[in-house]
């Protein structure tokens, strides 16, 4: 398959502060090297990788750093990472709205690109002159913008105001009409950013299915950049993980997310027993008595009792829980529960009692938790774990540590809490 979208060895950098190196004769010697040498900007050397989080000692940054990437004609691809991680940049620079320092793109065909709220319209036209004006900016002719303007104001939902100056659209006005506009005219490469999200949940999942359509059946390339990771999944095929300006991750969407989501949770591989006393999202409510009984280890095997994280729809999951006590305290129970990665739903939830006694201030105990029947789909799971009373006032709070569980057969899964299934059991109490 041809490909549409080639980037090698792009960067893209800023100056903090004021513009300038200095003194004029750095400026001069600059533009030399630069403009008539053809060298390479002596001054790029000094710059930095673009952590928003930390101070820095140069005033140049790297917003982009070194990007390589190949995209085939007709993929959807999914661009991830945390604010400043360089995705709108990227974005820019794809569209043409700004300049690579370095580096260089090869793109083949149209570019409509939605990167703002009213990217591409003048406030003072109305929806329909602005309609009109993007078709001609994306070199369409006025009869080929005639033939898709209905469809254009039907989906964008609105007709009424289409002859008003969209200086007076809402926000989600002015997106629905730009979406409208970019998804229906005739480019080759659709590139959007996450201003979708100011539309609405039944306006954000109608773009989805038009994103989904013109990639699946029109052969036209999407790039769309998004928070919403279960958005990311439904749509794109491929996936781009950026990291600081740089790619951390590109391939397959489903291994791409599963990096994103352990590196942005700040979770660390479940090879061995996983040092839980380190983690720093572990935490109890308001009002609780936390701390008095903590968990020490986890350890997730399969049904040889050896150590694993990826499982199969008939596998047993088998979870070996270590736990200290800090605080004498009167019965203990634990519970387990497993959520979506993506949509944080409740697949399944257990109440286990360990102790219906008195535990003593320095008690060490473990338990070993089997799972059977769990109606997984295919995807990431969070475990949520806590130590609580009978009562289920928690001691410990513990969430989101990804184990992956790709599915070969698909269930329908258990809505909600479902404490009365009889899906696990209790093997050993030390």
């Amino acid at each position: 398959m041809a490909t549409a979208i080639k980037v090698e060895n792009l960067s893209k950098i800023y100056r903090l502060g004021e513009i300038g190196t200095g003194t004029i004769s750095r400026d001069i010697e600059r533009f030399v090297k630069t403009k008539i040498l053809k060298q390479e900007d002596p001054f790029l050397k000094i710059g930095e990788t673009n952590n928003r989080t930390e101070k820095g000692s140069s005033d140049i940054v790297y917003s982009l750093k070194d990007i390589n990437f190949d995209i085939e004609q007709g993929s959807a691809v999914g661009i991830i990472g945390r604010n400043g991680a360089g995705k709108s940049t990227l974005l820019k620079i794809l569209s043409r709205v700004t300049s690579p320092t370095t580096g260089r793109i090869n793109i083949k065909g149209r570019v409509a690109s939605l990167l703002e709220v009213g990217t591409g319209f003048h406030p003072e036209l109305t929806g329909r002159e602005n309609i009109y004006l993007n078709g001609a900016i994306l070199g369409m002719r006025k009869r080929e913008i005639d033939q898709k303007f209905d469809e254009i104001v039907d989906f964008s939902g609105v007709e009424r105001y289409i002859d008003t100056p969209v200086k007076r659209y809402s926000s989600g006005m002015y997106v629905r009409l730009a979406f409208a506009v970019a998804a229906h005219l005739e480019s080759e490469i659709l590139i959007v950013d996450e201003v979708l999200a100011v539309g609405d949940a039944e306006f954000q999942k109608k773009c989805l299915g038009k994103m989904g359509e013109v990639s699946k059946t029109g052969g036209r390339t999407v790039l769309f950049v998004s928070h919403n990771l279960a958005s990311i999944k439904t749509l794109c095929s491929q996936g781009i993980y950026m990291k600081n300006g740089m790619i951390e991750s590109v391939g397959n969407v489903n291994e791409v997310l599963s990096h994103y989501k352990r590196s942005s949770q700040g979770i660390f591989e479940l090879d061995g027993f996983t040092e839980l006393a380190k983690r720093i999202n572990r935490c109890a409510s308001e009002g609780t008595v936390a701390g008095h009984v903590r968990f020490t280890s986890i350890k997730f095997m399969d049904s040889d009792f050896e150590e694993n994280v990826v499982f199969t729809k008939d596998a047993e999951i088998l979870m070996e829980i270590k736990y200290e006590v800090f605080e004498d305290v009167e019965n203990l129970g634990i519970v387990i529960r497993f959520e979506s990665a993506d949509t944080f739903e409740v697949v399944t939830s257990n109440f286990f009692i360990i102790s219906k006694r008195v535990l003593q201030k320095g008690k060490v105990g473990k338990c070993l938790v089997r799972f059977n029947d769990i109606p997984f789909q295919t995807g990431d799971y969070l475990p949520y774990m806590a130590t609580c009373n009978l009562d289920l006032v928690p001691y410990d709070l513990i969430d989101r540590l990804i184990i992956n569980v790709p599915i070969i057969e698909v269930q329908k899964k258990i809505e909600g809490f479902a404490k009365h299934i009889e899906i696990s059991s209790i093997l050993e109490i030390c």
